[in-house]
């Protein structure tokens, strides 16, 4: 197999890899505030459980990168692998104090595996290949919100609450499928000495070793285009919040969608996969960079401003909140499930638009410190998860679409800023090799 060919099957692998990693986690995030709801004297709160995870992948990411540049991607991802999974499987026999601690662990293992995804997406990536490549993973990994969101949604129609017997054969599932996916990681396969490396086939592949990643992080994240960048990624922080955990909440609790709520938050689950899917492979795979960064990015923002007006209209402000018998109050129309799910599948079309430029543009940009660049992605988007997850505990949802709306307005002109910058560099290096 020639080099391209491997690296392509080293993304493809890594895609699958992540997509059944998070086939399991992400639909434990989109229903564990809602199965903890059903269960007796459990005071945990699923939002404090997300916060903690956040908080602590965001300080991990500090460490990360020394950890992947001593273990390697590979055992990174795999060990990382395996603490999502004890968290999953937490579920089965519930205790608050295994609850936190798992929250923590898992919050560790977030940093060093998303920094270890980075790294082989940019050994694995050239600068005609990256966009490719960012669409293909993010479109691979995305497949995980379509699976078990659809179980979710076929096992518990028409339920109104969870049982025991439910909620362990869901956990049991989901964790074996975890596992699958860590062990998927052994499949990707490193360069052969003997093998012509890209750089002498066609292109020098996207990374190079940095002497001190930890460091190489610090100064990263005050360099002029990382901070401009550092907005759009606090807006994906805050955006990430209310998709994987927040909105699912708030389906399950309008108890005027009928007896049928329980099972909406698996479909809701699910057509936000079908979004993320359909942007990643149409404004990563097949855009290649040809139209540029900024009219996917504003492209994002106006389909998240559709979806944030339509959730304002239609669900109740106290459904965040709102117990597991739900909520009687209305919006400001009668609630409509075609309504809801439809706005479900904006917010993950609108999502893979920031997040498929992002990637993009931190992987070209940082060639030569791919991991603490990551590193530094990763950070700020996961702090600012942590503070969302704490604010949906109290904030009502009229509020936390408002927090949505400014951020995102002005992440998104940050954005255009950091590519204008981009551009600008690319024009002066053409302009020099004449």
């Amino acid at each position: 197999m020639t080099p391209e060919g491997k690296a392509l099957s080293n993304i493809v692998i890594l895609g699958f890899g992540f997509m059944l990693m998070f086939t399991a986690f992400q639909t434990c995030g989109n229903i564990e505030q809602t199965v903890i709801k059903s269960l007796n004297n459990f005071t945990a709160s699923g939002y404090t459980s997300m916060s903690i995870i956040y908080g602590v992948f965001s300080a991990s990411n500090l460490v990360a990168p020394s950890v992947v540049a001593v273990v390697g991607p590979q055992l990174s991802m795999f060990f990382s692998g395996l603490l999502y999974s004890a968290y999953i499987a937490m579920f089965i026999q519930p205790r608050v104090w295994s609850f936190y601690t798992a929250s923590v662990l898992v919050g560790f293992g977030a940093a060093v595996l998303w920094t270890a995804e980075g790294n082989v997406l940019a050994i694995n990536s050239t600068d005609t290949t990256i966009g490719r490549n960012s669409g293909l993973f993010w479109a691979l990994q995305q497949f995980s919100l379509l699976f078990g969101n659809l179980y979710i949604y076929l096992a518990w129609q028409g339920h109104d609450h969870i049982s025991e017997k439910d909620r362990q054969t869901v956990f049991i599932s989901l964790t074996v499928i975890s596992l699958i996916g860590c062990f998927l990681f052994f499949l990707i396969r490193k360069s052969d000495p003997s093998e012509p490396t890209p750089s002498e086939t066609s292109e020098a592949p996207l990374h190079t070793e940095s002497t001190d990643d930890s460091v190489s992080a610090c100064k990263l994240s005050v360099s002029k285009e990382m901070m401009l960048l550092s907005l759009p990624i606090m807006y994906t922080g805050l955006e990430l919040t209310f998709y994987s955990g927040v909105y699912g909440t708030c389906i399950g609790a309008m108890t005027r969608f009928g007896h049928n709520a329980k099972g909406l938050i698996g479909m809701s689950g699910l057509l936000i996969g079908v979004g993320e899917i359909l942007g990643g492979g149409v404004f990563g795979i097949l855009n290649n960079n040809r139209l540029g960064r900024n009219p996917v990015v504003l492209l994002g923002l106006l389909i998240h401003y559709l979806a944030f007006y339509l959730i304002f209209l239609n669900i109740a402000p106290d459904a965040p909140q709102a117990p597991e018998e739900g909520t009687d109050l209305q919006a400001y129309m009668t609630p409509n499930v075609g309504v809801a799910l439809f706005c479900s599948f904006l917010l993950g079309l609108g999502d893979s638009c920031f997040n498929t430029q992002l990637l993009s543009m931190i992987a070209f940009l940082y060639k030569e410190d791919s991991a603490p660049a990551f590193a530094v992605f990763y950070f700020i988007q996961s702090i600012m998860a942590a503070i969302a997850f704490s604010y949906s505990n109290v904030l009502q949802l009229p509020w936390q679409l408002l927090l949505l709306v400014v951020t995102g307005f002005m992440g998104t002109l940050s954005f255009f800023m950091a590519e204008w910058g981009v551009v600008a560099k690319r024009r002066d290096s053409d302009y020099d090799s004449i």
